[in-house]
């Protein structure tokens, strides 16, 4: 499948190679030693104002709340191997403690009901110019722009605190410590334990 210049299937390929990689990195990390893994999974990419401006053709093929669903399909691809791996490692790794850690959720859950948790347009970036997502390809944050011959500074909004998304591609930190703050709780972990509690290995696993 092509998006625009985007070859989807090896995009795909990619994050399943990132996947291997970083599995054979954890092998790497237990053989030093290492004995507790927190792994996150991947977040929702069709929900990042970066790809529904970059990638219009995917974008206009939207779910429920805006958010390109091709792109948050691949996300939970990805991540349905990643939980798989998690699976295999906890049998390779014995000693270890592991747990794999369900951010795609909480984003999305975040930026499904913004008004719930405090916040406000979840789609739009904070520190940007221009268009429906206030994100442009050829000027970020931090970046000027001429228009109408005046340069102007492009700057974060003025309420960062009440928004998810930061420069169309980041979180912001507010958007963080909510991801945070539910995820250190064991709320979106497998298995359920808070974070003081992840370097203990449970037998049920």
């Amino acid at each position: 499948m092509h998006y625009g210049e985007m070859d989807i299937d090896h995009f795909l390929e990619c994050r399943i190679f990132i996947c291997i990689m970083k599995h054979k990195f954890l092998f790497g990390l237990y053989d030093l030693g290492g004995r507790t893994f927190w792994i996150h999974n991947t977040n929702p990419m069709g929900c990042l104002p970066y790809m529904l401006v970059s990638f219009p053709d995917v974008a206009a093929q939207t779910d429920s709340i805006g958010c390109a669903e091709p792109f948050n399909q691949i996300s939970q691809y990805f991540n349905s191997k990643l939980k798989e791996a998690v699976l295999q490692l906890r049998k390779d790794l014995p000693s270890a403690a592991i747990t794999y850690v369900d951010v795609y959720s909480v984003k999305y859950e975040l930026l499904s009901h913004p008004e719930k948790y405090g916040f406000e347009h979840s789609l739009v970036a904070c520190c940007g110019y221009g268009g429906k997502y206030n994100y442009n390809n050829e000027v970020v944050c931090g970046g000027t722009i001429t228009v109408n011959g005046t340069d102007i500074f492009i700057g974060a909004c003025d309420r960062p605190w009440v928004r998810a998304n930061w420069d169309g591609i980041h979180y912001t930190e507010a958007a963080n410590k909510f991801v945070f703050d539910r995820i250190s709780s064991g709320a979106c972990t497998d298995p359920p334990v808070p974070l003081k509690m992840a370097c203990h290995r449970r037998d049920s696993r």
